[in-house]
């Protein structure tokens, strides 16, 4: 059991890893579907199926009332996701951009910063998937049309939004989930975090900098931009009382969260009222513009991560079962003697793990193994990481899901950036983020 339990799990990492790289989607008749969680359920299944792991301990962990329960974590995140998204849909992310580039009189450096701190703030608030999303297709029209080599901004924009994604526990699911395992509060977390995302958030600015200085200093055909053209053409601003409800629901659910422990409300019940209240919102809207809104918004929602978060839980729970984990562990206490090196191993443990089986996986993996870490410096563990979590994912293509919806849009904006322009760059980037990270963790 020990043994077969290994096995399946190893395959199945190693085919999720081909999917990733080789065939990420496949298509049945007009249907797409994405093949990461179709290999994870694939795996889950015949461990279960092999009775590796008895189905009531995993019915158990499925419905028990703990933080740690992934359907929790999934409502959560999706909850959060249907505000961001609802927002993009009205044109919010559009707008914003549009409104920032328009000041920007022919200087590449200008237009830089101004992306880089458009999209820090967004990213802090809503979520670095939505932002990757909706600013790449935008960078890539803007570049064309002035005339400019779209890489550094490309880049700095994955680098940016996978970097302060850190900040708040609801910016990445990784911090969702070690949060919740733990019982982080939303404040604590963000005391916690603030310190390490700014010091990270330094170095990758400077060494970007550093990087494209030479492509930054050439000159910007002048850019004027009215109006985006996309695909499905967004919900453009028509009504701005729309807009600045659903700008007040995020507000108000970020408020709610932040002091979800004084009014003893769990984050994942805050999230699903104030989703659900924007839902009945949204609805009311579509209804009465004959517009497709809620269409768009549903179509959008990570729906796939609810098979691939519960798959790996199973993967995970039944490793843990076998005593697998448990043998893990054993190598980090040997490398967890006080606070420095226990933040140091789990730090780069996590990066390079991301890199391996992907974040998400790799954090429902470590939570477990954090479980036997030495309390004196169990909040050090956490924290590395969450980090490692968070800059992982831009080291190879593999370390988060993100990385992976990012390069597809690349392809179709034909853009040439493949796995080793990945790597070439993140190469470079992540062992300073990784020092500066490392360094304000210490600090605090």
């Amino acid at each position: 059991m020990f043994i077969g339990s290994v096995i399946i799990s190893v395959i199945t990492i190693i085919f999720l890893i081909l999917s990733v790289l080789f065939k990420p989607t496949i298509k049945i008749k007009n249907l797409e579907l994405q093949t990461f969680w179709i290999v994870t359920l694939i795996g889950a299944l015949l461990l279960i199926l092999f009775k590796m792991i008895p189905l009531k301990e995993l019915f158990n962990s499925l419905t028990q009332s703990s933080s740690v329960n992934p359907l929790k974590i999934l409502i959560l995140f999706i909850s959060i996701s249907f505000l961001s998204i609802v927002l993009d849909e009205l044109g919010f992310f559009n707008y914003i951009s549009i409104k920032a580039i328009n000041l920007v009189k022919n200087n590449q450096w200008s237009l830089f910063f101004i992306i880089y701190f458009l999209v820090a703030i967004l990213t802090i608030f809503t979520s670095n998937d939505i932002v990757i999303l909706t600013f790449t297709p935008f960078i890539c029209y803007f570049s064309k049309k002035g005339k400019i080599n779209p890489i550094p901004y490309l880049v700095m924009e994955f680098i940016n939004a996978n970097t302060y994604s850190m900040l708040l526990s609801i910016g990445n699911p990784t911090n969702i989930y070690l949060s919740a395992s733990f019982n982080i509060s939303f404040l604590t977390y963000f005391i916690k975090m603030l310190i390490p995302t700014l010091f990270a958030s330094l170095a990758s600015l400077l060494v970007l900098i550093i990087l494209f200085r030479s492509e930054l200093n050439k000159p910007i055909s002048n850019i004027k931009i009215t109006e985006i053209p996309l695909k499905n053409k967004k919900l453009v601003i028509i009504n701005l009382i729309h807009l600045i409800i659903t700008t007040i629901f995020l507000i108000i659910t970020t408020i709610l969260l932040a002091i979800s422990n004084y009014i003893n409300l769990e984050m994942w019940l805050i999230a699903l009222i104030c989703a659900a209240s924007l839902l009945i919102f949204v609805l009311i809207h579509t209804i009465k513009e004959h517009d497709s809104l809620i269409k768009y918004t549903i179509k959008r929602l990570p729906f796939n991560l609810i098979p691939f978060l519960i798959s790996m839980f199973t993967i995970v729970l039944c490793l843990n079962y076998q005593g697998v984990i448990g043998k893990i562990a054993n190598l980090f206490i040997n490398l967890s003697s006080n606070k420095y090196d226990t933040s140091l191993s789990y730090l780069i443990s996590s990066t390079i793990s991301c890199n391996l089986i992907n974040n998400i996986p790799m954090t429902i993996l470590f939570s477990n193994i954090i479980n036997c870490a030495n309390p004196l410096y169990l909040n050090n563990a956490i924290y590395a990481t969450i980090i490692g979590s968070n800059i992982g994912a831009y080291l190879t293509p593999i370390g988060a899901l993100a990385s992976i919806m990012w390069m597809s849009i690349l392809k179709k904006q034909e853009i040439k950036y493949n796995f080793l322009s990945f790597v070439k760059y993140g190469i470079i980037i992540v062992p300073v983020v990784m020092l500066f990270a490392y360094l304000g963790l210490m600090i605090i």
